[in-house]
């Protein structure tokens, strides 16, 4: 079996920093976790006034400089662990950033002597490193000054290690006296002890809990926002199963297409390690585990050339990682790798991480296909919050932003989405099927290309689009409809809370609207005037393409001026009578503010079909499909 150690560090009092008020209740709570709930091997912790460990002799654990390098010294330089094994490093107190290295302040750290003081985050992890465990996890709620937990902006990426760390760069992490806890350190807690459904067992979904969690207790105890994130090195890392009692089969799976992955590549180490990893959580049930091993023994041998693409995972829904994508029935999901781009509020690039998303193809014949997302369920904060919308409303003098209140929380079952805007290839593929309800034109585009978006089309059209293609088995055995308002938004926002997916700005390097105005303080760009192909700009965190700008998207609710009494089930919110539908995502033609990822609109007609108007299509259901 697996083993599993844990070090939890807390410091509150401080000998040349502000007090802090709860990060040893911090410490102390995550230690309590780890004995008692999940049942570690060994943890140790360290505060300001912790027993010593009992060995002989025994070592003190105030979390002084001496204290703690003598102990991450000592305890790691022979191996005690093994690859398979899990070192788990939590950490609360205060943190900066000098010289280009991130630092962790201990009770004794000096503020105008860090480099000499402080331990080096990098210090840290290659200590737990030389453990001998495969599997390093640190959880990092530092950045705190004057009282709050904030300061210089720590947040590099280390090598060979998970790291979770309690805000960007730019925001302070802060204490929430109601709660005695660090807000960071409540949602980790309550995200690790959530079973079922919804669990957070893998480090990518434990990372979009906090993403959204952390912001919304800071909301709702009146603190600024607070933007946690996740940094895996290597990138398969996010895969990582942190709670084997919870991964689902699907959790495994992802794993074995990773290992799959490294082997094509000839990354034998990271092939072992991650099929290490599967065998784990499979508990070593799985059969594969060691047809892999004797495939990586012999190949291990051979020269650097890649060996022959893998079998296809038996009965599990995904195809083998070199076969190409065919249509979902045959071959189930597909990998899309892609990069995220983040900017900051003048516009400049800050962040680009690496990402993968599934999706399966469904074929339209000639050459034509569409390519749909696996969008995973979760929970959101819809709509922009009070203080937000009275900043735009003096700002734009229009009061057209309050019709995104009041923010509300809404948790999204799990849904297939274009990956990009319908374009006019396929339109004109669908609009040659048989008719349902009403006549389409086969070329409604004022801006002509087969990879630009269709425009000039209604909701009644783009409603007919989709029954065209759920009806005929011939080309699909699915049900495709227009996504309800909270599905889009979700999708758009891809579980983060800034106005843009893609940060505090917009830019014309990164979507297609009106570069004459600005957002932030960001420079003027492009003012196309027109359509550009899908694609042209990079995704959000889903691997969706174009969710700012191009053209108008349909929804499937009925307007409403405000969200009170929206459901909070990701369902949409129809009216019989009410003929007016819901727009969102802007346009080539539209402003910056107009392409937020909560900004709404509507039409009186759903026969309207002006030029900026387009869709993207949704496919309910889970990854089985």
């Amino acid at each position: 079996m697996a083993k599993n150690w844990a070090i939890a560090i807390g410091i509150n009092q401080y000998n040349n920093l502000q007090h802090l008020n709860y990060a040893k209740l911090d410490a102390e709570a995550m230690r309590d976790w780890f004995q008692n709930e999940v049942r570690f091997d060994k943890v140790f912790l360290f505060t300001e006034d912790s027993p010593p460990i009992k060995t002989s002799p025994p070592i003190p654990t105030q979390a002084t400089y001496g204290n703690l390098r003598r102990f991450l010294r000592a305890n790691f330089e022979i191996p005690l662990l093994a690859p398979g094994d899990n070192l788990w490093f939590f950490f609360a107190g205060h943190g900066c950033r000098e010289a280009d290295r991130d630092y962790l302040m201990l009770m004794d750290s000096d503020p105008g002597d860090v480099e000499h003081t402080a331990i080096p985050v990098d210090y840290v992890t290659q200590r737990l490193r030389r453990s001998g465990a495969d599997n390093v996890v640190l959880f990092l709620d530092a950045c705190r000054d004057e009282g709050s937990r904030g300061g210089e902006g720590i947040g590099k990426e280390h090598q060979g290690v998970v790291t979770f760390y309690s805000c960007s760069p730019s925001q302070k992490s802060y204490e929430i006296d109601q709660l005695q806890h660090g807000s960071f350190t409540q949602a980790l807690l309550d995200g690790l002890r959530i079973a079922g459904a919804g669990n957070c067992a893998t480090v990518e979904r434990l990372d979009r809990y906090l993403q959204s969690t952390v912001p919304t207790i800071n909301q709702t105890h009146q603190k600024n926002p607070q933007h946690p994130y996740a940094k895996a090195e290597p990138a398969t890392k996010l895969h990582l199963i942190l709670l084997p009692d919870y991964a689902t089969p699907h959790d495994i799976d992802t794993m074995k297409l990773d290992a799959y992955e490294a082997e094509v590549k000839g990354d034998w180490e990271l092939a072992k390690q991650l099929w290490l990893r599967v065998n784990v959580a499979a508990r070593g049930l799985d059969v594969q585990v060691i047809d892999a091993f004797s495939r990586i023994f012999l190949r291990q041998g051979e020269s650097s050339a890649p060996p022959k693409s893998p079998e296809p995972l038996p009965n599990s829904g995904r195809s083998g990682v070199s076969e190409p994508a065919t249509t979902a029935h045959q071959a189930g999901l597909q990998v899309f790798q892609f990069e995220i781009v983040k900017v900051n509020a003048s516009g400049q690039e800050v962040k680009r991480d690496r990402s993968k998303a599934e999706y399966f193809t469904e074929d339209l014949g000639n050459g034509v296909s569409l390519e749909m997302m696996y969008i995973p369920d979760g929970t959101f904060m819809m709509g922009t919050e009070d203080e937000e919308i009275e900043r735009l409303v003096q700002k734009l003098k229009w009061d057209g932003s309050r019709r995104e209140k009041p923010q509300h929380e809404v948790t999204v079952q799990s849904f297939f989405m274009g990956k990009y805007p319908v374009t006019q290839a396929q339109w004109k593929r669908v609009a040659a099927l048989p008719q349902v309800n009403r006549d389409l034109k086969a070329d409604p585009s004022k801006f002509k290309g087969d990879k630009r978006p269709v425009e000039q089309v209604s909701w009644n059209d783009a409603v007919e689009f989709c029954d065209r293609l759920s009806s005929l088995s011939k080309f699909t055995n699915k049900q495709y409809r227009l996504p309800s308002e909270a599905e889009w938004e979700y999708a758009c926002r891809a579980s983060t809370n800034t106005p843009f997916h893609f940060g505090e700005t917009l830019t014309t390097e990164l979507a297609n609207y009106d570069g004459n105005s600005t957002y932030a303080s960001e420079p003027k760009g492009k003012k196309r005037g027109e359509t550009t192909e899908v694609g042209s700009f990079p995704p959000n965190g889903f691997g969706l393409y174009d969710m700012h700008g191009n053209v108008w998207e349909w929804c499937q609710d009925n307007w409403h001026d405000s969200y009170k009494g929206a459901p909070r089930d990701g369902s949409a919110w129809i009216d019989n009578d009410n003929q007016y539908q819901v727009l969102r995502g802007g346009s080539w033609y539209n402003l910056p503010g107009g392409c937020r990822s909560a900004y709404r609109t509507y039409l009186n007609s759903r026969d309207n079909h002006f030029y900026p108007f387009g869709f993207r299509i949704v496919c309910a259901g889970g990854r089985t499909l």
